[in-house]
């Protein structure tokens, strides 16, 4: 197995770059960079008032941007490609692709500096492991090491669901964590109150930090995580289901979720880009009432319970 990271580079125009770059940030919300120059001038004279800048600077292609993404080892890339291409081309973005490898080291442990404990909400505090100052200030302490799993907190979609967990979670009721990445979500609802969390990720690695994160936070006699595809390793019905993953993905789980929840069990649905919202409510209404809408920064997070039989 290769010890190095795949870089995957879109060149698109640079009137696509804000779509381009949330359907990027589907594929690997951990590891993505824009290059953007086409307000190079403006930018460095609202910064400095000076009109010098860099030939080399000068030189770049004002009118596109290149969306740097990043693979780790032990993902395939061709995954990530073909649903880069499927959903660029579904938005009639024209953008060419290259491949190349970078260390790990040269990209991964570099963000861990800029990943300080993180409020949210009224009751939680996300402390990332390698932070050992910080201040609790009366909160309740997630121990969070992501390692290359989804969830750190810092993502539009993970703190919508945070913070519908926080009004949600309690002595009594049992959580299940579908697309649980870094057990973010179904640790925080342990230590919010929930009697018990499960877990489920398509995604080995997921799973594997998921268990080590409730390890971590003493919670691990009450969660379990098993790697499967949506619910088919789910048993059991659920007081609260969360489903941060994306609009295809719930579409998909829409259809027999319902299987899982109690009569006034509460569904929460993330990772939805605005422009699919819609559609996803359109589906999720067939079975559902829609009773929450939360947005932010072109993200949406629904919440909804079973219709009533009449």
């Amino acid at each position: 197995m290769s010890d190095n990271w795949t870089e995957i580079k879109i060149k698109i125009p640079n009137k696509f770059i804000d779509t381009a770059g949330a359907i990027a940030n589907m594929v690997v919300p951990y590891g993505v960079y824009i290059e953007d120059y086409s307000m190079l001038e403006e930018e460095v004279e609202q910064i400095s008032h000076i009109n010098l800048i860099d030939d080399e600077l000068l030189s770049k292609d004002r009118t596109h941007g290149i969306i740097h993404i990043y693979i780790n080892p032990e993902e395939n890339p061709n995954e990530a490609i073909t649903f880069l291409k499927e959903r660029l081309n579904a938005e009639n973005i024209p953008f060419e692709t290259e491949l190349s490898n970078c260390a790990e080291e040269d990209w991964l442990n570099n963000w861990k500096q800029y990943f300080n404990p993180i409020p949210i909400g009224e009751k939680l505090l996300i402390r990332p492991t390698w932070r050992s100052e910080y201040d609790p200030q009366g909160r309740a302490v997630l121990n969070l090491d992501p390692g290359v799993a989804f969830g750190t907190g810092g993502h539009e979609t993970t703190r919508l669901v945070l913070g519908v967990i926080e009004k949600e979670a309690g002595k009594g009721k049992n959580f299940l964590d579908v697309g649980c990445g870094s057990g973010i979500l179904s640790v925080a609802a342990l230590l919010l109150g929930c009697d018990s969390a499960f877990g489920v990720d398509i995604d080995e690695m997921a799973v594997k930090t998921a268990i080590e994160n409730a390890a971590l936070n003493s919670v691990s006699d009450r969660f379990e995580a098993v790697c499967g595809n949506l619910t088919d390793k789910v048993c059991g019905k659920y007081d609260i289901v969360a489903a941060n993953i994306v609009a295809d993905a719930i579409i998909m789980l829409t259809a027999d979720i319902k299987n899982f929840m109690k009569p006034d069990s509460i569904y929460i649905m993330s990772g939805i880009i605005d422009t699919r919202c819609s559609e996803v409510e359109a589906v999720v209404s067939k079975d559902f009432d829609i009773i929450g809408k939360y947005e932010d920064n072109g993200w949406v997070c629904l919440t909804a319970k079973l219709k009533q039989k009449r």
